[in-house]
């Protein structure tokens, strides 16, 4: 099958370019009025940009551990996705340095260094970079590694980019495994050093992989509209994205209420800080949303199978949970740097536009870069014609 190039206006370029200028122009003026609030919402867009690289990259590699065929005739998308990771990377590592004194042990004035000696060692300045370095170079060469190896296929017709992919895929999963459970321990935890949970890894994957999820249908559901993927991206697709969406939603909402739950429940004040600032007072109401939003809606409007079918309920769903997505970032990050007062105006919303429309710029960069389906892939014939 032949497919179109992607054509994008050059309008809306423009207005892309605008308002990402104008949301990294608010977060700098923020920084000299506000700096603590400022960099909260420069670690959560950060953070936002490169995860959804991180998810992107994850999807080809779980895609192919499994000898799955029914993703291929879009997996452009993902690999456009994974994209973001030098910028995103890039953006993390600003923000890394700029709070790298706060990270600090002894920046917090808890605990005993003695008792809590391996906290001190693993939060020390230089160690904390050099593994915010590690992190990010690792995701970026082998994400790169991974697109490189599928765009060959179009230019010498060798199934042997496929094999050696399988590989690569192996590798990146277990990398991934642990680096993102260190990577969210180091960033996000570690604002509040004295909380912890033994689950937090996979709470991170969860979130992870269902804003990934969710930004991968509005994407093939306009390249198809517009022609990049019309013939390619089928219904079939649409549910099958629908029914892992909604999974992904469940599973999202039992990592919550696991990690919830084991903590109340043991009642042990290192653990339940965390919880009681979060559920009590002005942020409990920004919980409930939180939970409304990346479960209680796609749940029950997606449990129909015409539902998942629906270009049009799935568009919408998928923006519900990439507001979950970023309201769920925004309770793990704010609380431990901006207090007890949830603080949402200016700077949050031009950051959360700045953030999207960055996103669309690279998105479209790294997708016009090669043809928008991988013509010689042995399981693209499958894809093609795949019946959910």
């Amino acid at each position: 099958m032949k497919s179109a190039p992607l054509v994008v206006p050059a309008l809306l370029t423009r207005r892309l370019s605008v308002a990402t200028l104008i949301g990294a122009v608010v977060l700098a003026g923020t920084a000299l009025v506000a700096p603590e609030r400022a960099w909260a919402n420069l670690l959560l867009g950060s953070y936002f940009l490169i995860t959804m690289g991180l998810g992107g990259a994850l999807f080809i590699a779980l895609t192919n551990v499994c000898g799955a065929s029914w993703s291929v005739a879009f997996r452009r998308v993902p690999e456009a996705m994974a994209g973001l990771l030098p910028f995103g990377g890039v953006l993390l590592l600003v923000a890394v340095a700029v709070h790298l004194p706060q990270y600090a042990w002894h920046h917090h004035g808890q605990g005993d260094a003695g008792t809590f000696w391996f906290k001190e060692l693993w939060l020390e300045s230089k160690f904390f970079a050099f593994r915010a370095i590690g992190y990010v170079v690792l995701w970026v060469a082998l994400s790169r590694i991974l697109i490189n190896n599928s765009r060959r296929q179009d230019l010498d017709n060798s199934t042997a980019a496929t094999a050696a992919n399988g590989v690569t895929s192996v590798v990146f999963l277990a990398a991934f495994a642990i680096s993102i459970s260190l990577a969210s321990v180091d960033w996000i935890m570690a604002l509040e050093p004295m909380w912890f949970s033994t689950i937090w890894g996979v709470y991170q994957f969860s979130g992870l992989f269902l804003g990934t999820l969710a930004a991968m249908v509005p994407a093939c559901v306009i390249l198809r509209r517009r022609g990049p993927l019309a013939g390619a991206f089928r219904e079939e697709h649409l549910h099958d994205l629908g029914k892992l969406l909604i999974g992904f939603s469940c599973f999202w909402m039992y990592i919550w209420f696991s990690q919830y739950m084991l903590i109340w429940y043991s009642n042990i004040p290192e653990e339940t800080s965390w919880f009681i600032r979060r559920t009590h007072g002005p942020w409990g109401p920004i919980v409930l949303a939180s939970i409304l939003l990346n479960w209680v809606v796609p749940f029950f409007v997606l449990l129909p199978r015409p539902c998942k079918r629906s270009e049009s309920v799935m568009l919408k769903i998928a923006v519900v949970v990439l507001l979950g997505r970023w309201l769920d970032l925004y309770i793990m990050i704010f609380p431990s740097v901006t207090g007890n007062t949830p603080m949402f105006g200016l700077p949050e919303v031009s950051t959360i536009v700045g953030v999207c429309c960055l996103i669309a710029i690279l998105f479209i960069r790294s997708f016009a870069a090669a043809g928008s389906v991988p013509h010689n892939d042995p399981f693209l014939a499958d894809s093609l014609h795949y019946h959910a």
